[in-house]
């Protein structure tokens, strides 16, 4: 049944299906950069999941399969989660830099290792431990601007401030949904999973849209003009439906911490379209950040490979 070459292809398969999830991930920097020019954030944020659940449920409606109803309670707990880090990372965004909330937010990817040993009491690999090193040291070069790191460094540590902490806290969020997709998605119907997710963050950004608005930290407002439009639907199919999709089907083949480092290429991709659509420069600091993530990555997939040749399989 455990087919060392099917379990191969297998893992192949759901790693390159992640490396697919964030470049598309990393297309939306651009387009809901532009796109809130003509929307308030959480409304954008609700209208995006709101058109993706509502696909899913027509999906379901003429799928006309039996509901698992027992995948209801982990499908809104996965968003709810989901949800929380969208939140946090948007509210953080209006009190800090977008520089140290990419810093931040990247640094999930030490967090997830951390999650995964707590809650699901598995150690990750020695290739995902040292690729998790690199990938950390290259988010800091990629996050940093330009200026030096003492700088970078000193900024961040002298001025942390209430945006950091909301920031750190989406961080958090992020790092429990990737370990918490890996531990639900192998026991729970697929298509309920999925729907539920999206349904429940469309829901709760909607109610929180109108929350801020209620008490004047962001103006509700819409423009439909006819980027917003294409930013609402790509991000709503592609980076909602699809991304989310390929998450919840293929990670559960994956290890939680070498999905955090296939993750980790989302501001990589993030730099190169800001490049070619917005004419904005990729530094020498993100160059090198963005090399060493790409060695972050390759050296866990050999170092794994080379352990598990001579010592058989490895616990992920």
């Amino acid at each position: 049944m455990n087919n060392p070459s099917q379990k191969t292809k297998s893992k192949f398969l759901g790693e390159s299906a992640l490396l697919l999830m964030t470049i598309l991930w990393g297309a939306t920097f651009v387009i809901v950069k532009e796109s809130l020019n003509d929307i308030s954030t959480m409304l954008f944020v609700a209208l995006r999941f709101g058109i993706a659940g509502s696909i899913l449920l027509l999906i379901l409606f003429f799928k006309k399969n039996k509901v698992a109803t027992e995948s209801i309670l982990p499908g809104i707990f996965l968003g709810t989660l989901l949800f929380l880090g969208f939140f946090t990372q948007t509210v953080g965004l209006k009190f800090t830099s977008a520089t140290k909330s990419g810093f931040i937010t990247g640094s999930l990817v030490v967090m997830v290792p951390l999650f995964q040993t707590l809650i699901e009491k598995k150690f990750p690999t020695k290739g995902a431990q040292i690729g998790t090193v690199l990938v950390f040291i290259g988010i800091l070069f990629l996050s940093n601007g330009g200026s030096s790191i003492n700088n970078f460094l000193g900024e961040l540590g002298a001025n942390f401030n209430f945006g950091d902490g909301m920031t750190l806290a989406c961080a958090v969020f992020y790092a429990l949904h990737v370990v918490y997709i890996d531990i639900i998605s192998s026991k729970h119907d697929y298509w309920i999973l999925l729907t539920t997710q999206i349904v429940t963050v469309a829901f709760f950004s909607l109610i929180t849209s109108f929350f801020l608005a209620g008490f004047s930290v962001e103006t509700l407002h819409i423009s439909f003009t006819s980027y917003l439009i294409f930013g609402i639907l790509y991000t709503a199919i592609f980076a909602t439906l699809i991304t989310i999709g390929i998450q919840t089907k293929f990670q559960k083949v994956v290890s939680p911490t070498k999905a955090g480092i296939i993750y980790s290429f989302e501001p990589i991709f993030a730099a190169i379209f800001a490049f070619f659509l917005l004419n904005e420069k990729i530094t020498n600091f993100g160059l090198v950040g963005s090399t060493l993530i790409f060695l972050g990555l390759i050296s866990s997939e050999v170092i794994d490979s080379f352990f598990e040749k001579k010592y058989g399989n490895s616990t992920g």
